[in-house]
Order: structure tokens, then C-alpha cells, then sequence
């Protein structure tokens, strides 16, 4: 380039031309032919690409009919094929997933703040399920009350006054139940999402106990106003002696036959504490009446300590009948719904969700879940217990056999992949797994990986990184394809509920024998309540409450719990 320069400002101009264009400079007629070629060229190459660019933006900006989009995804496999390298950028070619669940979530939150809400729609099947209008549209009415009832605004300043006072004589504009944080955290999750749902019934704004790691566990479910109960709450020193001979205990109460009802005009309590735990006794359990409803609906605070999913038995009071009807069509899909609205893992949880997902399930054909609660005293692993997964894994063909004649099966083609996520407090079943199928080739030559991200040995509820990895480990869970869980264990509820699976039931062992058969199919996919009321509030006399509508059954595991399941005949 600057021989160039220097050349043209040189005497010698000709000598240093090349070739062409010494011909071009001989005979002017050509270099015109030939710059108009250039010109030409480079028209037409602009309209290719004017062409290309306007096709993109009507092809985004309106989205291709169900051929069109057949045709893409079909190039979009052969781009898989070609490269596995290009997955990321296959995967940005698909439609993206519907980050607000149909309806289910609200928009306008700061996703950063909490990555979970949005993003966990990509981590799973699209399901079948459908929230109601009714319920997305009575979500959206109890946000506006909890934006306007919430701590520290000015209807909840007013209220706490009252509170103060101890007593109170006039309605106010916000009720409120307040929820306890007490017993382990599959209880904690599943009887939060019942206090929220009794809220939303009452038109009551609920407010959370944060414990000592709710707020590290799970991210703020509601616009613009916390959902924790702030740390001046006038009440919050007395939450760990409230019990059933506590003066404001809703049972106790009824049992001295006082008479705090206003319409004399008398005083009322500003609070009620509602005993609702496993050992709660008649008295307590009439909450569960019409009636009792009445009464409580007047008490501006509700304050409510439980380890039980009470939902099954709040669709047993009348009262309520109609409108959870409308809330929920499928009966069924009550904590799925909840749980995918209320419960969302904090980024520091969420992290570590999606870097175990992405490093051993993402890639595998299928995945399967098996979640181990074990209640036998002594060290495990129990020969027994693993004889019964064993068992149920191949019966139900979730798991293949294993070949022991031959040390290698070599099947035609790439063989399918499976990954197993286990879940126990002992490590001793994973590892007996693992080997099994790491020292033997499948019958069907299946490739199996197992995989266990946690062995705590024993339940540690108080302390944080312990629930941290239970909250992961439910959720990684909740993300297989196929779900095994035990009996009883309300961990294996909350995976099975938020996952939308409907699981196989592990039967709890007796005499340390594995049964026979080991295991069945849940009737759904809701969560056992275990301690139901069995009473007939109109009649005032003990019933079976399993078999009062067909859509409240008693459960596989437990067979006096109750769970919410669907009547066909009804759909």
C-alpha cells in the first residue's frame, strides 16, 4: 500500500501498474464493461441479503403455520445429528417454553433476583395440566390483597395495633393467618402450601414464619411485597410455647365453652392460635366445620402451627365446596399447582439443581427417581429394603434385568441411556446399585448410570446446608420421567406433587421382609394428608371421611390418611 501511494506521487506511474490495469488505462471501453459488472454484482448481492433479512423478520415477527414449523424441526434434527456440539445451538431454534405456566405465575418479577421462577419451565415436559381462569384469576386478586395487606403497609400497621391491644371490636379491612415453621422440610413445604391455600378460601393475606432457613431455601412467591413475617411481630417470642394448654388455643378454648362471640357486642380475641399437629385432639380438629369456620372468619389473626397437608379435609367443608371446585377441576392437580406457584429455589439452590441435572441426568434417554425413606430402627443399608426396590424397578420395567452369563451384550445401534437419581440419608443402596449394573450388562443392552448426590446418614432439620440438599434433591427428583417413592415420607410427596408424576408406592416393610408385591401405582399424584379428622360435623358423630365424595379417597401408604383424587365419571 504505500509502494502504492509513494508510486503516485512518483513520475513512473505506468511501471508500477499491474497488469489489468495497464489494459484497462489501454482500452477504456472494458474497465467501463468491467466496472459495471462490479457494480451489477454488488446490487444484486444487496438485494439477496435485503431478501434474506426481510424474510427473517416476518418469519419472527409472525410465527410459521404447523408445516412450516414441522419442516424447521425436522432440519433442526439433522443439525443434531450432524453435530453434537451445535445441541446449544439447536436447542435456541425451538420454541421457547412458557416461563409463566400457562397463566400460573406472575409476570414483572426481576428474574436475576431469582433465576428459578423463569427458567424451571425448561427443565421440564410440558404437561397436560391446566390451571382453571379461576384459579389464575383468584392468584392475581390475592396478590393485590397481599400488595395491599402485606407487612408494613398501612392496613397491616392498623392490625397490629389491635394486636397489641389483645382484643377487638370492629372488622378491619385485612385479616391474616400466620404460618409456623415447625417440623422437617417436606412438612414444612406441604403445609405451607395448605395455610395458603385456606388464605386464599378466607381472603386472608398469609404471612411466613422465616424460621431459621426459609428465607435462604425459597424465593419470594408474591409481587412487590414479602410474604415473611417481619422480625417485630408483637407475637413472634411466643411461636415456640404455643401448644394446646396455651390460653388462645382455638381447641382449649371450645373445651371451656367460652362464650367469645360478638353479637352481643361483647369483646372478641384479637388472635386465635390453631393447633393443627399430629397429636391435636376433637376439639382442635373442629376447625374442619362449617360452623367453626363462621366463628374463626370474625378473629382478624389466625396464627397456625401444623405438620399436616390438611387440603383433602378442607374439601369436606361445605362451605368451601363450590369454590374449590372452581379453583381446582382436577382435584388432583391442587399441590401441583401450589407448589409450582409458591415454591421457587433460591438462586444459591438453584444453582446447585441445575449444575448435578446438567452434569449427570441432562443427557440420558430417560430418568428415573427412586426416593428411599427408611423407618426401621438400626444401621442400613437392610438387605430387605433393596431386595423391594430391586424388585418393584424390574417388575414395573422401569429398571431392566441384568445379564450374568455374558460379561458383555453389544446391541445393534447407539444403546439407550437411563440415569437413576437416588435419594437417601444411607449411601449403601446406591452403591449396591451401581455395582450391580457397573459389573453386569443389561439383558436388553441398556446403558445404566446411577447416581446419588447426597448420603446425610441421618436427618438433620435445623441445620441449613442439610435442607439446602433436601430441597435440591426433592426438586432433582421431581425433574425424572418415572418416579418410585416410600411410604409415608412426605420428601417423596413434594418430588411426585411438583413433578406432576403419578408414582410407584414402595409398601412399607413388615418384620424387615420384602413384600410381595413390592410396590403399586399411586391413584394420583397428590400428597397424603396423614392425620384426618373422622367426624360428621352435622351429625356430631364419628364417620369414615374417605367415603364421603369420591373424590377424597384413603391413601396406598396409609390406609386411615386421606388424598385428593379424581372421579372420572365427574370429568
Amino acid at each position: 500500500m504505500k509502494r502504492f501511494k509513494q508510486n503516485l506521487d512518483g513520475d513512473h506511474l505506468s511501471t508500477h501498474l499491474d497488469l489489468d490495469t495497464r489494459n484497462a488505462l489501454r482500452d477504456p471501453d472494458r474497465k467501463s464493461g468491467f466496472s459495471s459488472m462490479k457494480v451489477m454484482g454488488i446490487f444484486v448481492a444487496g438485494l439477496i441479503v435485503f431478501s434474506v433479512l426481510f424474510s427473517v423478520n416476518v418469519v419472527l415477527r409472525d410465527p410459521p403455520s404447523d408445516a412450516v414449523f414441522e419442516t424447521s424441526k425436522a432440519r433442526v434434527l439433522e443439525v443434531e445429528h450432524r453435530k453434537d456440539s451445535e445441541d446449544q445451538f439447536s436447542r435456541s431454534l425451538e420454541v421457547p417454553k412458557d416461563k409463566l405456566l400457562r397463566g400460573l405465575l406472575a409476570d414483572g418479577f426481576d428474574e436475576g433476583s431469582c433465576v428459578s421462577r423463569y427458567q424451571s419451565a425448561s427443565y421440564r415436559k410440558e404437561l397436560p395440566y391446566r390451571p382453571s381462569s379461576y384459579l389464575i384469576s383468584k392468584l392475581r386478586s390475592y396478590e393485590a390483597l397481599h400488595k395491599r395487606c402485606g407487612p408494613y403497609t398501612e392496613f397491616y400497621n392498623k392490625t397490629i395495633e389491635q394486636l397489641k391491644s389483645g382484643y377487638h371490636t370492629s372488622s378491619l379491612d385485612c385479616n391474616y393467618v400466620v404460618w409456623i415453621s415447625f417440623s422437617g422440610l417436606g412438612n414444612r413445604i406441604l403445609t405451607l402450601a395448605s395455610a395458603f391455600l385456606y388464605a386464599v378460601l378466607t381472603n386472608r393475606v398469609l404471612l411466613v414464619d422465616p424460621g431459621v432457613d426459609m428465607v435462604d431455601l425459597f424465593c419470594e412467591p408474591f409481587p412487590e411485597v414479602s410474604w415473611f413475617l417481619p422480625m417485630d411481630f408483637p407475637l413472634k417470642n411466643q411461636f415456640d410455647s404455643l401448644d394446646q394448654k396455651s390460653p388462645h388455643c382455638y381447641g382449649k378454648m371450645l373445651k371451656k365453652n367460652s362464650n367469645f362471640t360478638n353479637s352481643d357486642g361483647s369483646v372478641m380475641p384479637s388472635f386465635v392460635y390453631l393447633h393443627l399437629a399430629h397429636d391435636y385432639d376433637d376439639q382442635d380438629k373442629l376447625f374442619f366445620c362449617s360452623q367453626d369456620q363462621t366463628f374463626l372468619q370474625k378473629i382478624p389473626w389466625l396464627i397456625m402451627k401444623t405438620d399436616n397437608y390438611f387440603v383433602p379435609s378442607l374439601f369436606l367443608i361445605p362451605s368451601f365446596e363450590q369454590e374449590l371446585n372452581n379453583l381446582f377441576p382436577r382435584k388432583e392437580t391442587a399441590f401441583h399447582f401450589l407448589g409450582r406457584y409458591l415454591f421457587h429455589p433460591t438462586n444459591v439452590v438453584w444453582g446447585l439443581i441445575t449444575r448435578y441435572y446438567q452434569s449427570y441426568l441432562e443427557k440420558a434417554d430417560e430418568r428415573i427417581g427412586i426416593q428411599i425413606r427408611v423407618f426401621d430402627t438400626g444401621t442400613g443399608p437392610f438387605q430387605h429394603v433393596f431386595d423391594q426396590i430391586l424388585a418393584c424397578a424390574v417388575k414395573e420395567n422401569l429398571l431392566p434385568e441384568i445379564n450374568r452369563q455374558d460379561f458383555i451384550v453389544s446391541p445393534l445401534g447407539t444403546p439407550k441411556s437411563k440415569a437413576v437419581l437416588m435419594t437417601s440419608l444411607s449411601s449403601g443402596y446406591f452403591e449396591k446399585l451401581r455395582d450391580m449394573y457397573w459389573e453386569h450388562p443389561t439383558v436388553t443392552g441398556e446403558v445404566i448410570g446411577i447416581y446419588q448426590p447426597s448420603h446425610e446418614e441421618y436427618q438433620q432439620t435445623e441445620k441449613l446446608m442439610h435442607n439446602r440438599k433436601a430441597w435440591t434433591e426433592m426438586y432433582l427428583l421431581s425433574l425424572t420421567d418415572v418416579l418410585v417413592t416410600s411410604s409415608w415420607s412426605t420428601f417423596g410427596y413434594v418430588a411426585q406433587s411438583l413433578g406432576g408424576l403419578t408414582p410407584w408406592i414402595l409398601y412399607k416393610p413388615e418384620n424387615r421382609t420384602a413384600p410381595d408385591p413390592p410396590c403399586q401405582r399411586a391413584m394420583s399424584m397428590e400428597p397424603c394428608f396423614h392425620a384426618p379428622p373422622f367426624y360428621d360435623c352435622k351429625a356430631k358423630t364419628g364417620v369414615d371421611t374417605g367415603k364421603l365424595v369420591p373424590h377424597v379417597r384413603h391413601c396406598e401408604d396409609m390406609s386411615w390418611g386421606l388424598k385428593l383424587v379424581d372421579s372420572y365419571e365427574e370429568l
